[in-house]
């Protein structure tokens, strides 16, 4: 099957022609994730016959998220997402070619990979990630197709594009948090249109038409329909080169100590240990030993005078996510002893189960 019978229906749009399916079939993007909204993004760059793909995920498939990964069959859980992506893009279009990154994207790997793609795409939910995102793409002068999801409403930009704002010029503050889906709930069609949102941009910038969300951030509610879109200004105060990088990326990665659920319910009687809750407030379910304290993770940092710097703090979330980041903020303002709860409160719930007394 020739190109012309495949991309007809775009072609004949004026705006793409075959001058533009050229440029379709000549660019190469990188999607960093392919969860929720990869699985969005994809597809459509991989119909519309973007030439090359490459995707970034170190995660297999789960049962849980197929609600909303539906490029992924039943099958498929337990197998690589970057691999299995890959396999379905080239059956939908075997006229690609579709690199399958299984690998944590990291300072080490970052700018190698992102030299060999004219675009970047951030499908992820994790925000230090996002900003070793935007970082490298600074660095190796990409665009960024940023995108983001809390609950039932979503985020859309593009970062540096044409030397425009950056994602650090939107959201300065590195230490700030947020709660990826697993700890918030996502419905899938969320992330479906935010994810074919970005594939648009990337089409656009391809294309060279239209308007691109540069120096604009769209924000789309599917409750009740709502859309807004707010302009933001590029700060040139800050300043990002190869030397800043490496001294911030380059080094070995901090990695959080953990402690397994079953370790943590043998200290629960230990009035040595605090247990720390970084949920928000209404998380359910209620896990409160009497040792215990609660500060969402989002207050942590102003209320940080409730803890002892020298205790034994079990940081807990809802799966083991958040208390990580709590973690990390921890041992950065010198507390000498910290571990994340592996699995966190689900996990936890599960022991607890047998009637220990809480």
């Amino acid at each position: 099957m020739n190109a012309s019978s495949r991309y007809n229906r775009q072609m004949i749009l004026p705006e793409i022609g075959e001058e533009g399916q050229q440029k379709l079939s000549g660019s190469k993007v990188l999607v960093i994730g392919a969860g929720g909204l990869g699985a969005a993004i994809l597809p459509y760059l991989a119909a519309a016959g973007v030439g090359e793909i490459g995707i970034v995920d170190d995660d297999v498939i789960e049962i849980s998220n197929l609600h909303r990964q539906v490029i992924y069959k039943s099958s498929a859980v337990g197998k690589s997402k970057a691999k299995e992506a890959r396999e379905m893009l080239l059956e939908l279009n075997p006229q690609l070619k579709v690199n399958a990154f299984s690998l944590k994207l990291s300072g080490e790997n970052v700018l190698t990979l992102f030299e060999n793609y004219t675009i970047v795409v951030d499908a992820t939910d994790s925000i230090s990630i996002k900003y070793l995102i935007n970082d490298a793409c600074l660095i190796t002068n990409k665009p960024m197709v940023y995108g983001s999801i809390f609950r039932f409403q979503g985020q859309v930009s593009v970062f540096n594009y044409q030397n425009g704002p950056t994602y650090r010029c939107l959201y300065p503050d590195e230490n700030s948090s947020s709660v990826n889906c697993t700890d918030a709930g996502v419905i899938g069609i969320s992330v479906g249109i935010i994810g074919m949102l970005q594939a648009n941009e990337v089409i656009k910038m391809i294309l060279e038409t239209g308007e691109v969300l540069s120096g604009k951030i769209l924000v789309y509610n599917v409750l009740n329909n709502e859309q807004q879109k707010y302009d933001f200004e590029k700060n040139d105060s800050f300043v990002m080169d190869r030397n800043i990088f490496d001294e911030k990326y380059s080094q070995k990665e901090n990695t959080v100590e953990e402690i397994s659920a079953e370790a943590v319910l043998n200290q629960i009687d230990n009035e040595e240990v605090l247990f720390l809750d970084v949920r928000n407030t209404d998380e359910l379910p209620k896990i409160a030993f009497k040792n215990s304290l609660q500060i969402p993770l989002m207050n942590l940092e102003n209320e940080i005078e409730k803890l002892d710097l020298n205790q034994t703090i079990y940081v807990f979330c809802q799966s083991g996510i958040r208390s990580k980041m709590a973690a990390e903020l921890l041992h950065k303002k010198e507390f000498k002893d910290v571990k994340s709860v592996e699995g966190g409160a689900l996990a936890m719930k599960e022991l607890l189960k047998k009637e220990i007394k809480i």
